[in-house]
């Protein structure tokens, strides 16, 4: 099943460019779009009226304590790596917004109490695993 996309009446497409990215970044970018293409989450494309950035962000593991400099413990967020993103924040404000929200999270944990068995299936899309309707990808790359 594919998501719609539905723009406002008055929405028009915006291209913005990619800001620059130091090497490091550039090839944890490049190493991401190609794991992205081997995977079929994201295709070429030619010329598109709206173009969208990425952004690169410190991943966040667990906390851990260290000494600051004036020798005090300090619990501190230790970064586990690189994240991508896509910039989706202009195409977010042009979209008609849906009406049918997600459960809330104790509606959720209702319907999982009823249940024995739990199985965790699939980490690597945990962000990309809405498809987007073929006739709406236009404006979403």
């Amino acid at each position: 099943m594919h998501h719609r996309i539905h723009l406002e009446d008055n929405a028009r497409p915006y291209r913005d460019r990619q800001r620059r990215l130091n090497l490091t970044l550039q090839k944890v970018v490049r190493k991401k779009v190609l794991k992205w293409l081997d995977h079929g989450i994201i295709y070429p494309l030619s010329d598109r009226e709206w173009v969208i950035p990425v952004q690169v962000v410190l991943k966040k593991a667990g906390i851990t304590v260290i000494r600051n400099d004036k020798n005090k413990l300090v619990p501190t967020r230790v970064p586990s790596g690189w994240r991508v993103c896509i910039y989706h924040r202009k195409l977010n404000a042009a979209t008609r917004k849906d009406h049918f929200f997600l459960p809330f999270l104790d509606q959720m944990l209702e319907r999982l109490a009823e249940h024995s068995f739990y199985c965790f299936l699939d980490g690597y899309f945990n962000y990309t695993q809405i498809s987007i309707a073929p006739e709406d990808q236009e404006c979403c790359h």
